[in-house]
């Protein structure tokens, strides 16, 4: 006998709970004979059957939602904002195809691709998904007495946006998680498709959240549509056993399981689930007298649980490479951290940093092609340089063995532009490479009319040494081949020095690069002065380099031997005639660091990472590019000077108005303002030497000008002059054809064969900033006890 205390408001959904145990007790003890009563009066019986009848036609309103996004709030619980709402009716009579279409024309979307979940009843972070019609059924069951349920449409874009990417099991039905996400996705299991609804009612389990199970669905992952039938079955044929062995790697992977080889060889390839006791097997062999490849047994049939494939398993370097080179050809910066996102995302599949970052080199590889057979082409890439490009420079050299040792090249428009346009001035300097066989880039540099960068030369070696230096200066002076005295900006250090002196003699002048004459400052008094009076001294160091007079470099001098005699000797031993303008015998316009190709060193940080063949034609490519852009744009100039040395010159003149001149005798005037000045027109010189430092008239000869009826623009440096930077320019340098497919033919026809250098990239992640010039003046560190510098009170020595 059964005592019940119902609820006063005669709840529908407890007497529904009590009615559906006791007729699942009566449907479990059958009546065995017509002597037994039944265990439930058939009134009973009757009068429940008639109430789940009814039940059956209970209407609801379904609040239909689409187009917002959910946010999670504090308690962890799911709100739906923005986005529109209909209500449609709907009862346990309803079709989820019929109710799909109806949404589908309220929202004008796709049907395919719609996603149905509702919340379950008082709890706000599960949502259930909607299947079958089952699943509906089975939402207005659990309303209870509600009139209305809150449903939400979502399309296959909200459905990226919303839920976690999770990799998917091998059913790609649900995954078991312990991540925390921001929408939980709940399927129901409805395996029992035949079971009457009264019993299904009974049998419902409660849904834990402690162990949120994450649905992630087929269309979300590329591998289940693309791959989870290129296996299907036996008979099945395949034209290699290679073939065979791609389609089961996909398969596996789009099913989510691993597997092994228990035979793998030319004649037959038996295969078997990893899980031991799992039953999955395949066996493929040649068919005889063909060279085809058949599927001869196959159990289709997996009792694992099917984890989630980790860690990479089984998806190869290559294989990830080939999935991604697509997306890497549009996007080259698509990082490994992304890389391994989306193999995660759309193939169910976790990679590790390094795993991607491997993959990336080696679809990076896949476009780019090899750099081993890279250093193959190096002669007929050669050839080709001089051939699309008359009168250029393109050599190399090679080791004892063969290997790589040096290419210099230089194209035809940047010789004759540098001949024709630009001043006698070239800034050397180096960059290292990180390509797989690493190497160094030395590079000289021009500057143009507007003080523009105007690549010249370089090549590729091994390392920076006098060797490598000599031999690039050796080139450069071959391909140049001028008369003129050229000045050349670069470090005194790591053999250019001597190489300088070596090549060129007393037909080059060698002004120290200001920033590595500090740097070694820095260096060679390192931990005797405080970073204020580091700072200042390098200031002082820079005024020094840029002051026209002796009188000005001294006073400089004097500033640094305030602060330190043993600076001051430093300086003064340092060759000052080689960096200082008061003494330097060439014409350095006061551009004074060999950093002033820092946009050619750009180029190559870009490209530094491709073979050394790709490498030199992404470099042709932007000097290409960079000499027609500035063709175009000075055809375009109205005045007689280019522009950055038009607007030097009329401020100088704006400054000259003020001044007053007196003839002294001659060519020679005395110019009065600040200070008192001689110019001496025909010899171009001014006391104040900015005339003879810049090119430019100064104000104080352009005030002659003005009194004696002369043209300024006559006296301007001829390398200033529009139609000079015009003649900079006025060459083209023309594409390389075949580049990464050159002609097997042509290739083997040359007879020499270059292999890659045998030094290759150090192990590990390399470093993708290139080496620039960095802050002379760091902050050093001050020991709070002796006040010594260099190191901190740990690790002080003095006791």
């Amino acid at each position: 006998m059964f005592i019940f205390s119902p609820p006063q408001n005669g709840s529908h959904s407890f007497w529904f709970l009590i009615l559906s145990l006791l007729y699942a007790l009566n449907t479990k003890h059958p009546v065995p004979s017509t002597h037994q009563p039944p265990l439930l009066p058939s009134p009973v019986t009757r009068w429940f059957r008639i109430w789940v009848k009814s039940m059956a036609t209970k209407k609801v309103i379904a609040i239909c939602q689409s187009g917002g996004e959910f946010v999670t709030n504090k308690d962890g619980s799911l709100s739906y904002t923005s986005g529109e709402a209909y209500a449609i009716d709907i009862d346990q009579q309803t079709q989820l195809n019929d109710f799909k279409l109806e949404v589908a024309e309220m929202f004008g979307c796709n049907v395919d691709t719609m996603s149905i979940k509702y919340f379950l009843p008082g709890n706000k972070k599960t949502l259930i998904t909607i299947s079958k019609d089952k699943d509906l059924n089975r939402m207005i069951n659990f309303l209870g007495d509600s009139a209305t349920v809150d449903v939400f449409i979502m399309t296959e874009e909200a459905v990226a946006r919303n839920i976690s990417n999770m990799p998917a099991s091998r059913s790609s039905r649900t995954t078991v998680s312990e991540a925390v996400a921001p929408l939980i996705d709940v399927a129901i299991d409805t395996t029992h498709t035949d079971t009457p609804m009264e019993m299904d009612v009974v049998n419902c389990t409660p849904i834990s959240t402690s162990r949120p199970v994450i649905a992630i669905e087929d269309k979300n992952h590329k591998a289940a549509l693309q791959w989870e039938n290129t296996i299907t079955g036996v008979n099945q044929r395949f034209s290699s056993f290679s073939e065979f062995r791609e389609a089961l790697h996909k398969y596996s992977i789009a099913h989510g399981f691993a597997y092994k080889y228990k035979k793998n060889d030319s004649h037959r390839v038996t295969v078997k689930c990893k899980t031991q006791s799992c039953p999955w097997r395949i066996y493929a062999s040649r068919l005889s007298t063909t060279q085809l490849i058949c599927i001869k047994k196959m159990n289709t049939n997996h009792t694992c649980d099917g984890a989630v494939v980790k860690a990479g398993y089984r998806a190869t370097r290559g294989w990830v490479g080939s999935i991604i080179k697509d997306k890497l050809k549009e996007s080259p910066n698509y990082s490994p951290k992304d890389i391994a996102n989306d193999i995660r995302r759309e193939f169910g599949i976790q990679l590790n940093y390094s795993q991607a970052w491997r993959a990336k080199e080696i679809a990076r590889e896949q476009l780019q092609g090899s750099y081993k057979d890279a250093y193959t082409q190096l002669p007929f890439f050669c050839d080709k340089i001089k051939e699309t490009n008359p009168g250029s420079f393109a050599t190399f050299t090679t080791k004892e063995d063969s290997s790589f040792h040096r290419l210099f090249v230089s194209f035809h428009a940047s010789i004759s532009g540098f001949q024709n346009g630009c001043r006698p001035l070239l800034f050397l300097n180096h960059t290292p490479l990180n390509s797989k066989y690493r190497g160094m880039l030395l590079a000289a540099t021009a500057a143009d009319g507007d003080d523009g960068v105007f690549p010249l030369a370089f090549a590729v070696v091994d390392s920076e040494s006098n060797d490598n230096w000599n031999w690039f200066l050796n080139e450069l002076k071959s391909a140049v081949s001028t008369s003129r005295k050229i000045t050349f900006i670069a470090d005194f250090q790591n053999g250019i020095k001597e190489a300088l002196a070596e090549v060129f003699g007393d037909e080059g002048y060698h002004g120290y690069c200001l920033r590595y004459l500090t740097d070694k400052l820095n260096k060679d008094l390192k931990g005797q002065f405080s970073h204020e009076a580091r700072r200042l001294m390098v200031s002082d160091i820079f005024a020094a380099a840029y002051a026209p007079r002796l009188e000005a470099f001294e006073r400089c001098a004097d500033s640094i031997k305030g602060i330190s005699p043993e600076a001051y000797n430093w300086v003064v031993q340092s060759k000052p005639e080689q960096w200082a303008n008061a003494f330097f015998p060439g014409s350095r316009y006061n551009l004074m660091t060999s950093s002033f190709g820092e946009m050619f060193y750009s180029w190559v940080s870009e490209a530094h990472e491709l073979p050394i063949t790709q490498m030199v034609d992404v470099l042709r490519g932007k000097m290409m590019e960079l000499i027609y852009t500035r063709r175009v744009e000075s055809n375009q100039w109205l005045s007689r000077l280019t522009p950055s040395k038009e607007d030097k010159l009329q401020k100088e003149i704006a400054t000259s108005r003020s001044l007053q001149v007196l003839l002294a005798h001659g060519s020679i005037f005395e110019v009065r303002g600040e200070s008192i000045d001689i110019v001496d027109i025909d010899h171009w010189d001014c006391s104040c030497k900015e005339w003879q430092l810049t090119g430019l008239p100064c104000c104080h000869a352009i005030a002659v000008f003005e009194c004696i009826g002369r043209d300024p623009y006559e006296y301007c440096s001829r390398y200033f002059m529009a139609e000079s930077y015009r003649l900079t320019y006025s060459e083209s340098i023309h594409p390389v054809p075949n580049v990464d497919r050159p002609i097997q033919s042509e290739s083997l026809q040359l007879g020499v064969i270059v292999s890659p250098p045998p030094t290759k990239r150090r192990p590990g992640r390399p470093k993708m900033k290139q080496a620039g010039f960095i802050d002379v003046v760091k902050r050093q560190l001050q020991c709070s006890k002796c006040k010594g510098l260099g190191h901190n009170k740990k690790t002080c020595k003095d006791l």
